[in-house]
């Protein structure tokens, strides 16, 4: 799967999570970046993304993620 596949799953995923259909997302985009996008937010976000591409992150990679593109170069290691 490219990082472009990746990250239009991702962006379809987070436009229903927020409930934005306008939301547009890129490498560089991090949590600063969306409104609602707070730390119980991540949490949850992170399990959905887990589930749609069937991998497990671990706990302290997760906290370590500071964008989409570190989310998405963890997604194609473990697809």
């Amino acid at each position: 799967m490219t990082q472009q596949e990746i990250i239009s799953s991702i962006q379809e995923l987070m436009r229903n999570f927020f409930k934005n259909d306008a939301l547009t997302i890129s490498m560089a985009t991090s949590a600063n970046d969306i409104d609602d996008w707070d730390s119980l937010n991540h949490m949850t976000l992170i399990s959905e993304i887990e589930k749609k591409f069937n991998v497990q992150f671990e706990f302290f990679e997760i906290m370590d993620f500071e964008n989409i593109g570190e989310l998405v170069n963890s997604i194609q290691t473990k697809l």
